[in-house]
C-alpha cells in the first residue's frame, strides 16, 4: 500500500473512497442479491477499492474522522441515488436528514486540523 503522507491528497482519496461506496451500494441493489454475475463482480471490486483507499488514508488522517466522513459519503450518496434512481421517497424529514449528515461530513472535515 502506497505510504500517503499528505493529508491534502488523503482528503482526495477519501472523497474517491466514498463515492466508490456509493457506487458499491448500489451495485448491491442492482445485482439483485450477488445474483446477477457482471453486476456482483462490479460491486466486489469497487467495494474492495473503496476498503483499500480508505485504508490508504489512514495514514495521514485519524481513523475516527476518516471512517466517519467515508460512511457519511456513502449514506448520503445511496440516499440520493435511491431518490434518483429507485423512486424512494424525498420527504422534508428526509432531506433534512441527510442535510445534516453532510453538515456532519463537513465539520469532521474543517475540525480536523489538516
Amino acid at each position: 500500500m502506497p505510504n500517503i503522507s499528505n493529508p491534502s491528497i488523503a482528503w482526495l482519496i477519501l472523497l474517491v473512497a466514498g463515492l466508490l461506496e456509493v457506487a458499491w451500494a448500489i451495485g448491491l441493489k442492482y445485482s439483485d442479491g450477488l445474483s446477477k454475475t457482471g453486476i456482483a463482480i462490479f460491486t466486489v471490486v469497487t467495494a474492495w477499492l473503496s476498503f483499500y483507499l480508505l485504508g490508504m488514508t489512514l495514514k495521514a488522517l485519524p481513523v475516527g474522522t476518516a471512517y466517519a466522513v467515508w460512511t457519511g459519503i456513502g449514506a448520503v450518496g445511496a440516499a440520493i441515488c435511491g431518490i434518483w434512481l429507485f423512486d424512494e421517497p424525498a420527504t422534508v424529514a428526509r432531506l433534512s436528514c441527510i442535510a445534516l449528515i453532510v453538515g456532519g461530513i463537513l465539520g469532521l472535515k474543517l475540525l480536523s486540523g489538516e
